[in-house]
């Protein structure tokens, strides 16, 4: 029973973080409630090892249809890489719970300017060019990156207001370009968690094969409805994502 509802989040997981990212939200607690008394590290390393591929999966049908812009993507998934190693590197060291009631504040802070900035991500515009985007490519790539190793959930949603938010990109083409940027990330900490041995590569299998078949119709569906589709989707993740990581860091 616990294999079949594993199997039906990482399908969901797959279809949200398909379409806006959040895929975490879903797929961790359902891992923690499957496994607890597994090592917090090796949950994340599972996650991980499933969850590439359907994000790779995605991020396939995205560049077909929706071009990134290779000179933000490009150095912004580098960075991204980077900063996955060490953030996954020292979750095997430490413990995440400080974090945890610092995370809802941050995304309701960008759920409220979201909301606040309607015209948001309707239109494709970058702004940006030369050292000035390359330097935020690279910072936030960075930045971001690290949270994905070294926490997780909501890094598909922190990629596309990034995107939108610094370089102009409507949500289409942020939620293209953050697949790329994610899989990077979760690449990078995948290598680090399966030389720690904190991968249950027999249920990463499982979870890969749901999460594959979540992703392609998450994908296609948001390839048909466009951009204002994925905002709507954008805000109502993030609001989700709020309540679940406000319960789980006070209550």
């Amino acid at each position: 029973m616990e294999l079949i509802l594993l199997g039906i989040a990482a399908l969901f997981a797959g279809f949200v973080d398909a379409i806006v990212g959040g895929g975490g939200l879903v797929l961790v607690p359902a891992l923690f409630a499957a496994f607890p008394n597994a090592a917090p590290a090796t949950l994340f390393g599972t996650n991980k090892g499933g969850a590439i591929w359907g994000t790779s999966a995605s991020m396939w049908s995205y560049v077909r249809r929706v071009q990134p812009p290779w000179s933000t993507v490009a150095p912004a998934t580098l960075a991204a890489f980077v900063g996955a190693l060490g953030g996954a590197w020292l979750i095997t060291q430490v413990k995440s719970t400080d974090f945890r009631q610092a995370l809802p504040f941050i995304l309701l802070a960008v759920l409220l300017y979201t909301l606040k900035r309607k015209d948001l991500g309707h239109h494709h515009a970058p702004h940006l060019s030369g050292g000035a985007e390359r330097a935020l490519a690279v910072g936030g790539g960075l930045l971001i990156g690290f949270y994905d190793g070294f926490f997780g959930p909501g890094t598909g949603n922190f990629l596309i207001f990034l995107f939108v938010r610094g370089f102009g990109f409507d949500f289409l083409h942020a939620s293209a370009s953050a697949k790329v940027v994610n899989v990077a990330c979760n690449l990078a900490a995948l290598l680090v968690f399966a030389s720690k041995g904190h991968v249950m590569w027999q249920y990463a299998a499982l979870i890969a094969v749901c999460n594959i078949a979540g992703s392609l119709l998450g994908t296609r569906l948001a390839l048909r409805r466009g951009t204002h589709f994925v905002r709507g989707v954008f805000l109502l993740v993030v609001a989700a994502l709020i309540l679940k990581t406000a319960h789980d860091a006070f209550f």
